[in-house]
């Protein structure tokens, strides 16, 4: 049985190792044809534009808004049923009015 077993294992490794050169062969003309078929291209970055004035006031309104949510939900003061785009936008509208 260990004949066998062995025998069967010598005549599996001549089969497969013939053909792992070819294998590897194959595999490497596959990269260089890829690569040969595409044209490599650049990419153009954009420069990010500093934000607007109308933009960092929004961000900072919505720190502030932030900043009130934590603390009324650590308080647990807010509305029952309150989510956070509720409150954003009640937040909002009485910053932009007090501005």
């Amino acid at each position: 049985m260990t004949r066998l077993l062995f025998a069967a294992l010598i005549v599996g490794g001549l089969i497969a190792a013939p053909l792992t050169p070819v294998v590897q062969s194959a595999a490497a003309q596959a990269q260089t044809d890829d690569t040969q078929a595409k044209p490599k291209t650049t990419k153009k970055t954009k420069s990010k534009k500093p934000p607007s004035a109308a933009q960092q006031a929004l961000r900072e309104r919505q720190r502030k808004c932030a900043a009130e949510w934590k603390a009324a939900k650590a308080a647990g003061t807010l509305e029952k049923g309150m989510k956070w785009p509720k409150f954003w936008s009640a937040c909002n509208k009485r910053l932009k009015a007090n501005s």
